[in-house]
């Protein structure tokens, strides 16, 4: 998992090209004006999903196989848990057509404030609850980058 800031994503560019053109992507839209929904990038390679939603109290913990996700927080202020997927059991078997497993987490929670300008990268290892309250419930604007591994 990685935290930054938008302005600073040239310092991932040499993780893989697919992830230096989803931040080139991000950077290079203007995100607010975009209405929800699918943007292909680069056809089922990259894409992006941009969602619109209230945060949760809870939500269950979610891993991915072929895509790393760039979590990039538009506006609003949300709550993610974070933990290592070897500290999870499964609830709901890997989908392959969705690319998601839902897990619970057995450690002690970790988690991370996604405000707006930054983002959090999560690799196949990295099990992620998103979407939960920060400090109270908000209407958040939220576009997640699938970038192919």
């Amino acid at each position: 998992m990685i935290k930054d800031k938008l302005k600073n994503s040239q310092t991932y560019y040499g993780i893989s090209e697919n992830l230096k053109k989803g931040f080139e992507w991000l950077k290079n839209n203007d995100l607010k004006a975009l209405p929800d929904g699918k943007y292909k990038i680069e056809g089922e390679n990259i894409f992006a999903n941009v969602q619109s939603y209230d945060t949760k109290d809870t939500a269950p913990y979610e891993a991915h196989k072929r895509y790393i996700d760039i979590q990039y927080m538009i506006s609003g202020t949300e709550k993610v848990g974070v933990t290592d997927y070897t500290n999870c059991t499964t609830t709901e078997k890997y989908n392959e057509e969705k690319d998601v497993e839902f897990l619970e987490n057995n450690q002690s929670d970790f988690y991370q404030i996604l405000e707006e300008g930054d983002f959090l990268i999560f690799f196949p290892q990295d099990a992620h609850q998103p979407s939960l309250d920060a400090d109270k419930k908000l209407n958040v604007k939220k576009v997640i980058v699938k970038v192919q591994i």
